[in-house]
């Protein structure tokens, strides 16, 4: 029987996977609430995960079938790390097969996705737990470790001092999940940013529906994903597959947070939704690869659309994370409108509502193309109507360099009403 609320502290074990059982199912208008696991550094140096993340088990959505959608309403993000560490990284080639997210080894003893135990602190901490060699895939080349005000409003990165301090208590500051496995970052005690003042803004980087084949969670998206083409592992997919399957959950988006609405597309029945990878903070573009990966707990409401078909998510922000030109018509300048109007002869305007489309790819080129078919399609416009509204009533903005774009831009409410978007947009912007 579905239930009215799902509480999930189960993890992945970075594998988003169609064939395992799903958590739930969750009514339709259902909560989830998640405690979840950082995301990127503390898998990966956790080679026995195999995605590149620590994501909650996908839960299913009563009613949700393949060709509907699913409306998640983030209700509220509560950052419960107090310390955290990242940075910009390199590989270290001989302690992975081709892909470090995913196929990690040990140089020494060859196990595959081995288990690790941790020896001290620093970037050598990581160690095989067959044989004992030094294992991580990866490693800093310029990185920081920061910690949180009480009310989760400011970040402050440390001296190597309290960096080292924190590394011997890393579980505990950064409030690692009961079920996690990954070893945490604060271990390595990064510190080549010291006394550095960041304000927090939390969103959530990984929030969607399950593909229809199995997949590294870090991988469920255009750019990302390209690394599973002819890659040596067992993920390996043609390219065809990825386009057909992947449901571009990993965003990303710093717009993706409390008040904000995702509307993800359904690709195996019940939708299977899940979470994880939130960040303290996070410019445009997470141009370092990563930024502040944190525990927190998630609630998350969701309700279906049926019949919405979608390739991949649109974002209902909230109206302050809207570029300028993209925020609703205020009624002042309706007014001006008007008034122009009776001195040009035009006696009807359009009425307009703010949409945001993500597109992936393997370069932002590629992604922000993809997002313009993407509009194209659900609004039954042509690529270059998409573009001409984007340029004057909207924007491009960079989820994810290399190849996570939104396409956000102020869409004719009659296109919005034919393509069944329109209630759930009036609900998040209040447009008539």
């Amino acid at each position: 029987m579905a239930k009215q609320t799902i509480m999930v502290n189960e993890l992945t074990n970075g594998v988003l996977d169609p064939n395992e059982p799903m958590l739930g199912p969750v009514r339709d208008g259902g909560v989830i609430i998640a405690n979840t696991a950082p995301g990127c550094w503390g898998p990966m140096i956790t080679p026995a995960l195999r995605g590149g993340h620590e994501v909650t088990k996908p839960v299913y959505v009563e009613g949700a079938q393949v060709g509907d959608a699913i409306a998640v309403y983030i209700k509220s993000v509560v950052v419960t790390s107090s310390v955290v560490a990242s940075g910009n990284e390199f590989t270290v080639p001989e302690n992975f097969d081709g892909d470090p997210f995913v196929a990690g080894k040990c140089p020494h003893c060859g196990a595959k996705h081995p288990d690790t135990v941790l020896e001290g602190i620093g970037d050598a901490s990581v160690r095989c737990a067959h044989c004992g060699a030094e294992i991580a895939p990866f490693k800093f080349t310029h990185g920081y470790t920061m910690a949180f005000d009480e009310k989760k409003t400011i970040g402050l990165t440390l001296t190597k001092e309290k960096a080292e301090e924190m590394a011997k208590n890393a579980k505990e500051v950064m409030a690692i999940p009961d079920e996690s496995i990954q070893n945490p970052i604060v271990t390595f005690a990064p510190h080549d940013i010291v006394g550095n003042i960041s304000r927090m803004r939390p969103f959530i980087g990984q929030l969607g529906t399950t593909p229809s084949v199995p997949m590294p969670d870090s991988h469920n998206a255009g750019d990302f994903g390209a690394f599973l083409i002819g890659a040596p592992h067992e993920y390996a997919i043609d390219n065809e597959t990825l386009q057909k399957s992947k449901t571009d959950g990993h965003m990303d988006v710093n717009r993706v947070r409390q008040g904000a609405v995702v509307i993800c597309p359904v690709k195996v029945d019940g939708g299977g939704i899940y979470v994880g990878d939130v960040h303290g903070m996070q410019g445009d573009g997470e141009i370092a690869g990563h930024t502040t990966d944190v525990s927190a707990v998630v609630t998350l409401k969701v309700k279906v659309l049926k019949g919405l078909r979608l390739d991949g998510p649109i974002i209902l922000p909230l109206e302050e994370d809207l570029p300028h030109l993209g925020k609703p018509i205020t009624e002042a300048e309706k007014k001006s409108a008007r008034s122009m109007g009776k001195k040009l002869e035009i006696s009807e305007f359009e009425q307009t509502a703010p949409i945001s489309f993500v597109g992936t790819g393997e370069n932002l080129n590629l992604a922000i193309d993809n997002g313009l078919e993407r509009a194209a399609s659900v609004l039954g416009m042509s690529v270059p109507e998409v573009k001409n509204r984007t340029t004057i009533n909207g924007g491009l903005e960079i989820g994810r360099y290399p190849g996570t774009a939104t396409i956000t831009f102020l869409a004719p409410v009659n296109t919005l009403k034919k393509a069944g978007l329109f209630e759930i947009v009036k609900e998040q912007y209040g447009t008539d």
